[in-house]
């Protein structure tokens, strides 16, 4: 668990779920691209003093939200996330390491459906300050990328055209704001 994160102050990180997102977007037949977020999750960020750090985070799988409830259901369903089972994604970081003063990469295992992977995320820190209520804040921006296949979630339709109804590639997009604890 190294880094080199000189950016980001030392301390512990709690994740402000009424200030950030869990976000990701995936392409629908191709042409469009549909977002969504989870509107329950939880996380931390800790930065030692000597340079060591650990990010963590959890979603609750059924506050999935598309902006459309059919669709919402049928991600909660078996053909998808099956949250009755799953009832939570989970990330845990093994390394995360400086790219430069503002980016690093945070490598560690993510479980979705039941079934954990490897994934390197990119992480921007945005700056820190403090809010009107004397908390400390930082600010990050996570991306990173993963197949729905490698978590066997499979459903799709083959369309007319050769394009898929579901695109196996789904972009994470996270914006972080953290307090210090």
């Amino acid at each position: 668990m190294s880094a080199t994160v000189t950016s980001v102050p030392t301390g512990t990180w709690n994740v402000d779920p009424a200030h950030s997102e869990v976000g990701f977007q995936v392409k629908h037949m191709g042409i469009a691209t549909v977002k969504g977020k989870f509107k329950e999750f939880a996380g931390s960020l800790t930065i030692g003093e000597d340079g060591s750090a650990t990010a963590t985070g959890t979603v609750q799988v059924a506050s999935v939200d598309t902006n459309e409830a059919q669709r919402d259901e049928h991600l909660r369903s078996p053909d998808f996330f099956d949250a009755a089972t799953h009832e939570q994604i989970t990330f845990t970081s093994t390394e995360i390491t400086a790219v430069d003063d503002e980016t690093f990469k945070i490598t560690g295992d993510i479980t979705i459906h039941g079934i954990t992977k490897p994934i390197t995320l990119e992480a921007v820190f945005e700056g820190s300050d403090q809010d009107p209520w004397g908390n400390t804040r930082v600010g990050l921006t996570v991306t990173g990328q993963i197949n729905r296949s490698d978590f066997e979630m499979k459903f799709n339709q083959a369309l007319g055209s050769g394009n898929m109804l579901v695109s196996d590639k789904v972009k994470l997009a996270l914006d972080i704001s953290a307090v210090k604890a």
